[in-house]
């Protein structure tokens, strides 16, 4: 896997884990992917599910589209560093992928269900971010404009929406989406702020460049 950053002496070469969630419909995907978009520093995690493509999802851009049977093999090998059954459909978060960015300094950014996210949160330190719509009504209306679910279906999300939306307090950040620029604005500026806190610095660096750099460097020539 190529690496989007290149090495940086000034920071520490880790990756970050930035979490989001949201209530079905509140746009959660929508604002990972755009945050992406312009932040060069960020990559957002592919999930596996066994849910039938919607109409314009590509394969290995958008999910990777499992069978169920593909699904159990990977859950019996311990694939997933969470999977969880949402809306009748598996999800699943490759368990090497995640390593292998926090090793290589990639930022992750990852969006899963709030099951999903219990189970990250007891494995993994990272940033954890909370999506809430501006109301219910909204919340509705962007499920029917999808059109990608039956009237039943939209209710059960709806349904299970209000129960989701009470574990928002587990979270680090909540961001009311009501619109996706000002939104993907709140997030890009959580993630920035992530990337530049003090446990980031590479201390070393400070030390060489700045406390006791080599002394050639302030020494005036002699002609």
């Amino acid at each position: 896997m190529e690496s989007r950053r290149e090495k940086n002496p000034r920071r520490n070469q880790y990756g970050l884990l930035f979490v989001v969630s949201a209530p079905s419909g509140a746009g959660k995907t929508t604002l990972c992917k755009k945050v992406v978009s312009e932040l060069p520093s960020l990559r957002h995690s592919i999930s596996y599910t066994t849910r039938s493509p919607r109409s314009g999802e590509v394969n290995g851009q958008d999910y990777f589209f499992l069978d169920m049977t593909t699904f159990q093999e990977k859950i019996n090998k311990d694939e997933f560093i969470e999977w969880a059954k949402v809306h009748g459909n598996f999800y699943g978060t490759s368990k090497d992928y995640l390593m292998q960015c926090e090793q290589e300094g990639i930022d992750l950014i990852l969006d899963v269900d709030t099951q999903g996210a219990a189970t990250l949160r007891s494995k993994k330190k990272g940033t954890y971010i909370y999506i809430l719509p501006p109301s219910l009504a909204t919340l509705s209306q962007r499920l029917v404009n999808r059109q990608s679910d039956s009237e039943e279906e939209i209710a059960r999300r709806l349904q299970r929406s209000r129960e989701e939306i009470l574990s928002y307090r587990h979270y680090d950040y909540v961001i009311v989406n009501e619109s996706v620029e000002n939104a993907s604005e709140e997030l890009k500026a959580i993630i920035i702020a992530e990337q530049v806190r003090v446990g980031r610095i590479n201390h070393a660096w400070i030390e060489e460049t700045l406390i006791h750099p080599h002394e050639k460097a302030f020494s005036p020539e002699r002609k």
